[in-house]
């Protein structure tokens, strides 16, 4: 599955100026990694992917453009889909201060 460019540019600028962030190619495009854990990402042409964690999904899932993320056919736990208007709409750094309240507390890999 190919990515936007675009949109992967789009989080590399949101996220300049974090620290620990790492970038690789992952599910067909780029995930970026905060202190080496998948931490969001870009894999299809319309949306972002933020790794929220199970105990946060809920709460991510009932912001707007956000969905499970279906990635093989399965639902993966702990990740989502927003649709990237949407994720826009909102502001790239909230949902990324958002994802970090999961991936920032995890020990760095």
């Amino acid at each position: 599955m190919a990515h936007d460019p675009h949109l992967a540019e789009l989080l590399r600028q949101a996220l300049e100026g974090r620290a620990g962030i790492s970038e690789k190619k992952m599910f067909g495009g780029v995930c970026f990694l905060l202190n080496g854990n998948m931490f969001a990402g870009v894999a299809n042409h319309d949306s972002f992917m933020f790794r929220v964690g199970k105990d946060l999904e809920a709460e991510a899932l009932t912001r707007p453009g956000a969905r499970p993320m279906d990635f093989t056919g399965r639902k993966m736990g702990g990740l989502i889909w927003v649709e990237a208007d949407a994720a826009i709409e909102a502001g790239l750094k909230q949902w990324l201060d958002f994802t970090a309240r999961f991936v920032g507390a995890l020990p760095p890999k």
